[in-house]
């Protein structure tokens, strides 16, 4: 299948993307693959995580893409990615500017956006997302765009806005994933929540299901999967 690139990536800060970031490598780290995380962001935060990984699980390569003299992202995606890696993903920092961080894609990359159920996460990441549809890059090198809502609250007001919100985009809004203090768990354990087998961790892990399936569908075949968290009509 070859070498295989997912870009975590918003302009507003604090959405989330070391928890995907971190969830995802998790994920294909069990099966086998060979998985680099590159972190650009100062934090370190998802190199943390990989240091308190246990010895029992699967092997991360973690990469400080954050070292840079002049602090730009084309820079450090310079580092070569070694033959055998089967799996890259870029942590990017937030306030990244538009043209620096298109600039750090290629062919094919997978984007997922994280977003939160705030006004003013709804009002920065519709920005983002405009900017991106409006670079010329991202659709002459057919990057593929989705959105996840994150931490989100089953029934509530702010919820069913960002709903609304994700539904009247162009790009697929693929998965809701739920606000639980069993991510902060999994953070400070160096696991992704896929490896913490307990039956409170059933519902996360059906909510990650549709995300995997779209970062494994074929870019020829791919078809947007709409799937809300919770029924409209649940009590």
């Amino acid at each position: 299948m070859g070498l295989q690139r997912i870009i975590v990536t918003n302009a507003k800060g604090g959405c989330g993307k070391t928890t995907i970031t971190t969830n995802i490598a998790s994920h294909y780290a069990r099966q086998g693959k060979m998985v680099r995380l590159f972190d650009h962001d100062t934090q370190g935060s998802s190199l943390s995580w990989i240091k308190r990984r246990p010895e029992s699980a699967a092997e991360i390569v973690g990469v400080d893409a954050s070292k840079n003299s002049d602090h730009r992202l084309t820079r450090s995606w310079q580092m070569r990615v070694p033959p055998e890696t089967d799996i890259a993903i870029i942590d990017s920092p937030a306030g990244t500017d538009i043209t620096e961080l298109t600039m750090l894609f290629q062919q094919n990359d997978s984007v997922l956006i994280p977003v939160l159920p705030s006004p003013i996460d709804i009002h920065a990441t519709a920005h983002f997302i405009k900017e991106l549809l409006t670079t010329g890059s991202v659709r002459q090198r057919m990057i593929r765009l989705a959105v996840v809502a994150n931490r989100v609250r089953k029934n509530t007001l702010m919820y069913h806005a960002l709903e609304r919100f994700l539904f009247s985009l162009e790009i697929p809004f693929i998965s809701s994933l739920r606000d639980t203090q069993l991510y902060t768990r999994a953070i400070e354990l160096g696991v992704g929540v896929q490896e913490i087998p307990t039956v409170r961790s059933k519902t996360d892990r059906e909510q990650w299901a549709p995300i995997f399936r779209w970062l494994e569908t074929p870019v020829v075949t791919e078809t947007a999967r709409i799937t809300p968290l919770f029924n409209r009509h649940e009590q």
